[in-house]
């Protein structure tokens, strides 16, 4: 299976959206197909060995649109000088034509020359003149409009196609009449109605071009963090290449002031680096030979060279803006309902307007009359709110995740986390910082307190655990070389093994001792360094142990109080972990937790988040993202507390990138308020369709009220610009 994303062009609608989505879904070879209409782009899962990029293109141009290739980056479509000028000629041009066509009605000073009643011809021809520049302007409507009908796909410019060709050639019949001396054709004119009707339809996406990139506006800062040239080093020769020139492998150098161009190593230099777009750390970090650099982070005060691993896609910034748009391009399950309703909204539209004006024939009404009725019910129940309703809601709230260093993989989880009511934490590394340090040691063996370190360093360097850490910083701050290491082997949820001078060493938790059948004396003195919340390490060498090792961890500063709230607004808090009694009970007492599992290996912590699921439990699984991949995955929200550069290898459905449990509140209360943004959007869209195609089929007439095609156009502008609006309030969440 293959995943790609693609750009489409030619959507205004939710129809368009979901006859696409319909039609890629039905292919042979395609396992699934999102179609997102704000970001205008198509994912598709796919069977490599049945199909390619150029067939999944013409699948697209088959159903009525046209692939614009692999999506790349957010393009933002921002209105150019030209474009806005074209707009203020035409809404010149509007405002002459409905003067020209409406100013004796209301008794305007109108010159004889073009009079209705006095020089019908001149009335006519400049309507007509007039009425065929927007044609022009609103050619890519009725193209598309005509084009999905004979695709079977309408939508929306189904809808103002047939429309406004009905009226422009009904027009046509009168204008010729008028030519031919009949007279009495000239109030049965529409050119106006034609031309209006694409003029608020040009104008309604006009408004939604603007409004869809400002949804976008977040995400698309992400890509302009990192710049667009770097200096790379070629035989001690310096030298400007751009971004896209940078290959795996090169010598790039950063000098103070500047940002780094790519994710890399140092090799050379010591400076410090201001990561707080991704990591959201208010302080720069020190980093020196040996660290890892993001792409976009600031140089503040050092010479770098540093070696370029990750560029491109690859790169951390890149995969980020890759997440967000695929989550973008998911449905929440509430977006069902706009879907089913989408679908089957254009034909049945159609087919009302087809009855309505063959019933207006049957009662005796005038083809003038039936016809602009035909065009109305059209023109009203043009369903662009209907189809901004979700998306619109979901990429603002992604975007607004981004920016705040909450990637959401899937936009369900949007609509999930409201309803959460257990967190399962993990503890080192999610309620602590991981940040451990040797606090004791417990040596019965001759061996001296360095040496033993040495070899217990040694061991450890082969993992990337917190706890391992503990030991890296301490050699390094010793100065101490590390031993040759062989045979080394991790063993998930117990310890790890390795060989040192052909002695075989053992360093882990009791369990591993009960694996091994190693006999354990030191349980006293386990449960005293528990007590102090050390986490234990054994240390055995040949099958007997040699010493205890305590490191302490710190517990986030924020931790307590995100436990908190999350215990006001009633959600369960548990905490799920490896490490022994005593230490985690210890932890867990000090920021507010009650219930605690400890001494749980990562395939026992999957079993118990499945078991708290079976209670009719929602559960959101907090973890580090590796160890606790099983309970993650099992979840029904995984959230990894992680960095920016482990986003690739990471598991869950999201992922905190700036480290803060704040951001757990934060999903959780965006969440809340975008789905019920989303139900006043689907609210006030049915309203609309449910109020206006009643008026416009003519119903409400007896007691004076009734809309013409213009008004109808108007009224959906007004409708699509609302749910704009709304969706665009979710920009103002307050945020921990």
């Amino acid at each position: 299976m293959k995943k790609i994303i693609l750009s489409i062009d030619g959507m205004t609608c939710s129809a368009c959206s979901n006859g696409l989505e319909k039609y890629l879904n039905k292919q042979d070879g395609i396992l699934k197909a999102s179609v997102n209409l704000v970001m205008a782009n198509t994912t598709i899962e796919y069977d490599e060995k049945k199909l390619n990029i150029v067939k999944l293109e013409e699948f697209i141009k088959q159903a009525g649109f046209k692939s614009l290739g692999e999506f790349k980056e957010i393009k933002f479509e921002n209105k150019s000088k030209k474009e806005k000028i074209k707009f203020i000629i035409f809404t010149i041009l509007a405002i002459i034509l409905m003067y020209i066509s409406m100013g004796h009605m209301l008794n305007l000073p109108i010159p004889n020359i073009l009079n209705p009643h006095i020089n019908s011809v001149n009335y006519t021809i400049s309507l007509f003149l007039l009425t065929i520049l927007f044609i022009i302007y609103g050619f890519d409507i009725l193209k598309n409009g005509y084009k999905n009908l004979i695709h079977r796909t309408p939508n929306m410019d189904t809808l103002v196609a047939i429309g406004v060709v009905s009226s422009f050639l009904y027009s046509m019949y009168s204008m010729f009449k008028i030519l031919q001396g009949n007279y009495s054709y000239t109030m049965n004119l529409y050119f106006e109605s034609a031309a209006i009707v694409i003029y608020f339809i040009k104008l309604g996406r006009y408004i939604d071009g603007i409004s869809k990139d400002k949804t976008k506006e977040a995400i698309g800062k992400l890509v302009t963090i990192t710049p667009e040239k770097a200096i790379i080093k070629i035989d001690g020769i310096e030298k400007e290449v751009t971004i896209d020139e940078v290959k795996k492998g090169d010598i790039l150098i950063s000098k103070p002031g500047e940002k780094i161009a790519v994710d890399g190593e140092i090799i050379l230099g010591k400076a410090h680096i201001d990561e707080t777009f991704i990591t959201g750390e208010s302080k720069p970090v020190s980093k020196e030979i040996g660290s890892k650099v993001i792409a976009g982070s600031m140089n503040y005060d050092g010479y770098l060279e540093y070696k370029a691993e990750r560029i491109g896609k690859e790169s951390t910034i890149s995969e980020i803006v890759k997440l967000v748009v695929e989550a973008s391009n998911t449905k929440v399950p509430i977006a069902k309902i706009a879907d089913k309703v989408s679908s089957v909204f254009v034909p049945a539209v159609i087919l009302i307007a087809i009855i309505t004006f063959i019933v207006y024939l049957l009662l005796g009404n005038p083809f003038n009359v039936s016809l602009i009725t035909f065009v109305t019910i059209l023109v009203v129940a043009c369903p662009c709110s209907l189809g901004l309703a979700t998306p619109l809601a979901v990429v603002v709230s992604e975007g607004l995740c981004a920016s705040n260093g909450i990637l959401v993989k899937k936009s369900e989880i949007l609509e999930r986390a409201q309803k959460v009511n257990t967190i399962v934490f993990d503890k080192t590394g999610t309620l602590t910082y991981g940040k451990l340090k040797i606090a004791e040691i417990l040596n019965y063996s001759n061996i001296e307190d360095n040496d033993l370190l040495q070899i217990v360093s040694s061991v450890e360097s082969k993992v990337t655990h917190p706890i391992s850490k503990a030991f890296k910083d301490y050699v390094e701050e010793k100065k101490i070389s590390l031993l040759q290491v062989e045979e080394f082997e991790n063993i998930a949820g117990y310890g790890i093994i390795g060989k040192i001078e052909n002695q075989e060493i053992i360093l882990g938790n009791s369990k591993m001792l009960d694996r091994y059948k190693i006999e354990n004396k030191y349980l006293e003195d386990e449960k005293k360094l528990s007590e102090k919340g050390n986490s234990i390490i054994y240390v055995v060498k040949e099958k007997k142990i040699i010493a205890l090792i305590g490191v302490n961890d710190v517990v986030r500063e924020n931790a307590k109080d995100v436990i908190d709230i999350l215990n006001k607004n009633k959600i369960q808090t548990i905490m799920l972990t490896g490490d022994n009694k005593e230490t985690s009970e210890k932890i867990a007492k000090e920021i507010g937790i009650t219930e605690v599992i400890s001494n749980v290996l990562p395939k026992e912590k999957a079993n118990m988040i499945k078991q708290l699921k079976k209670d009719n439990n929602i559960v959101m699984m907090c973890g580090d993202g590796i160890n606790d991949s099983p309970a993650l995955a099992n979840s029904d929200i995984g959230v990894s507390v992680n960095s920016g550069t482990d986003i690739a290898m990471d598991s869950s459905e999201v992922i905190l990138t700036r480290n803060n449990l704040n951001s757990i509140i934060n999903l959780i209360n965006i969440s809340k308020k975008t789905i019920r943004n989303i139900k006043q959007n689907l609210f006030w869209a049915f309203f609309y369709n449910c109020l206006m195609i009643p008026i416009a089929i003519g119903l409400l007439k007896p007691i004076g009220i009734s809309i013409n095609p213009m008004i109808a156009s108007l009224a959906m502008v007004i409708s699509s610009f609302t749910v704009i609006l709304n969706a665009s309030r979710l920009r103002n969440i307050k945020l921990n």
